[in-house]
């Protein structure tokens, strides 16, 4: 297993909160930047602590291979510190969600699994090695263009410039090798066959105009957003969110 030193931004309340929410980013985005506005609308009794990619948002670059188990297993034993006994949950988004499925077979400290815009397994390997192959030779300021087209519903970009056009430039400064390293871990990630094995209640929700993981693939639709839900509808996410973790805790 590499050594993946990942970085974890504190979102919203503190050690003092009842519940302990680690929220996980999509593929290109800082969790801060991502989950930012839903972190603040979701209940103040609950602590909400994010992760981040290497290379991206406040993650250190990394050079060595790593895989979707990798992630999971670092964020597993940094929540079971965070936690300190306390009640767990995760949610994640595309590449976060993957992490959230592999966190439900093998949970560690959580008791409930969000995933958004995620499968068991997304795209095919050969598209993300591609792709890969693109950014090495391109960089990461080369995918805005399509990154636009597939994150937000149609438009998202008019309605909040602010929003969109922060994500876009901050993939813009995510570290190339980094990227191309998560879209291999992408490649390699099929849990296909284990997910009806899940140790714990998870929802499996996306967006209504989502081309990436599209809306058969899920089991709620939110409607009107893409592939970023937490950015696009912050509300609508906080709420399933809270509903979810509600019901589970009942």
């Amino acid at each position: 297993m590499p050594d993946l030193t990942l970085t974890y931004p504190q979102l919203a309340g503190d050690d003092a909160a009842e519940r302990l929410l680690v929220v996980g980013p999509s593929l290109g985005t800082g969790v801060a930047h991502l989950w930012g506005r839903c972190a603040a609308l979701l209940p103040p009794t609950w602590q909400v602590g994010g992760w981040d990619l290497p290379g991206h948002g406040s993650g250190a670059p990394v050079t060595e291979a790593f895989e979707i188990t990798d992630l999971a297993a670092a964020v597993r034993d940094r929540a079971a510190t965070i936690a300190a006994g306390r009640s767990a949950a995760y949610a994640g988004v595309s590449l976060g969600g993957a992490v959230g499925f592999t966190l439900a077979l093998d949970p560690g400290p959580f008791d409930a699994v969000v995933t958004l815009a995620s499968a068991p397994k997304i795209g095919t390997p050969d598209t993300w090695h591609e792709r890969a192959a693109y950014v090495r030779k391109a960089g990461t300021a080369a995918m805005v263009e399509g990154s636009a087209a597939r994150w937000f519903a149609p438009g998202f970009l008019e309605r909040d410039p602010a929003t969109g056009s922060g994500l876009l430039i901050a993939l813009q400064h995510v570290d190339d090798e980094s990227y191309a390293l998560a879209c291999e871990a992408l490649a390699a990630y099929d849990v296909r066959d284990r997910v009806a094995s899940a140790k714990v209640p998870t929802l499996v929700a996306g967006g209504a105009h989502d081309v990436v993981v599209t809306p058969d693939q899920v089991d709620l639709v939110i409607d009107g957003v893409a592939h970023l839900p937490p950015a696009e509808d912050p509300a609508a996410t906080a709420e399933l969110i809270i509903t979810h973790l509600t019901q589970e805790q009942r």
